[in-house]
């Protein structure tokens, strides 16, 4: 079988370990510190509702994280989705070229994440991103690739497969909160922000001195992700430590996005995580977000606030939070703690 030679699309030539992807001390992955005998729970959406709740509950509470199986989405179209996405990534730099944007506002865009490093000069990431809106399609799909000629139509079919999806976990989640099964779902507004991205991961010389993206935790409410299987690169923060998130054929991973810890009053955890890099091995993957309206005012739900509890964020419109997010590119960004409350 031909490999593929990953190029950049804003690079020249083949991707080589520069001095531009080479993070400073103290930034880097540090991977033979990473724990690998423990990882995030996995939950099997066949068992009996009651267990599945009291499953995603706990997961919520101590991880921010889970894996789910038995999950409804054929695996055969999620096989799809992931085909498209590396395609469109694998494409010659020319032909990606069109989608490449510095702009992270714009609605469909081929990019690059950096961060700032102590003299305030840009670490570039060591992968390729492209981000779009998975629903409504309709307005944009003319703006999304020809080329895979399936993409069009192999997103709008997953993209319908995980409304349904994330539907249902916004729902557990509301009721491991005891709250009623639409009540995050109404919190979140009715113009949520629903956005697709896929991250591609070359392999690299050395992923001691890189990373595929930075520490950070997720703005939106529920994050979705389908990643490859058999190359692992995920990890999440857990008592202080690094946790490798193991990769379980035909599962997909979901992590709180800051919304739902704000939503919960602190209860739930959205929690840092990153991707690092492989030697040998590229990595691929496709994450799904759940956001707020611009205009849904979010803060802790009344019915989670009481004495013992008192409310740990102060209201805002989702749109100001975006707005602090924006500011903060480049940084391991820290927006939600802006909204806390001090007594």
């Amino acid at each position: 079988m031909e490999t593929k030679i990953f190029r950049l699309v804003n690079g020249s030539g083949p991707l080589s370990l520069t001095p531009k992807y080479i993070l400073p001390q103290e930034k880097r992955p540090k991977l033979s510190e990473i724990t690998i005998l423990a990882s995030i729970p996995i939950i099997d959406l066949k068992e009996p509702s009651a267990l599945v709740v009291e499953q995603i509950s706990k997961a919520c509470e101590e991880y921010g994280f889970f894996q789910i199986v038995n999950h409804g989405i054929p695996v055969e179209l999620c096989d799809k989705m992931m085909a498209v996405i590396t395609d469109f990534f694998e494409l010659p730099p020319e032909e990606k070229a069109p989608f490449f944007t510095t702009d992270l506002t714009k609605q469909v865009k081929l990019f690059n994440y950096f961060v700032k490093d102590g003299s305030q000069n840009k670490v570039s990431m060591w992968s390729e991103c492209f981000s779009h809106p998975w629903h409504p399609l309709d307005d944009i799909i003319h703006l999304l690739p020809q080329n895979p000629p399936q993409y069009r139509e192999v997103v709008a079919e997953y993209a319908k497969e995980i409304g349904v999806l994330m539907k249902r976990l916004l729902s557990l989640i509301s009721q491991g909160l005891g709250l009623e099964k639409g009540c995050l779902v109404k919190k979140l507004g009715e113009k949520p922000i629903l956005r697709a991205q896929g991250n591609y991961y070359p392999p690299c010389p050395d992923p001691e001195l890189t990373l595929g993206l930075n520490v950070h935790t997720d703005l939106n409410a529920l994050t979705i992700v389908r990643q490859s299987e058999g190359v692992t690169g995920l990890q999440v923060i857990r008592d202080g430590k690094w946790v490798a998130v193991e990769s379980i054929p035909n599962a997909f991973v979901i992590n709180l996005g800051d919304q739902i810890q704000v939503l919960s009053n602190g209860r739930y955890k959205s929690v840092h995580h990153r991707a690092v890099t492989n030697k040998t091995q590229k990595r691929v993957s496709v994450a799904t977000f759940y956001a707020p309206s611009r205009d849904a005012i979010i803060g802790p739900i009344e019915d989670l606030i009481d004495e013992q509890h008192p409310a740990v964020y102060r209201k805002y419109h989702y749109s100001e939070f975006l707005d602090e997010f924006y500011k903060q590119e480049g940084t391991r960004r820290l927006v939600k703690e802006i909204f806390e409350l001090k007594y």
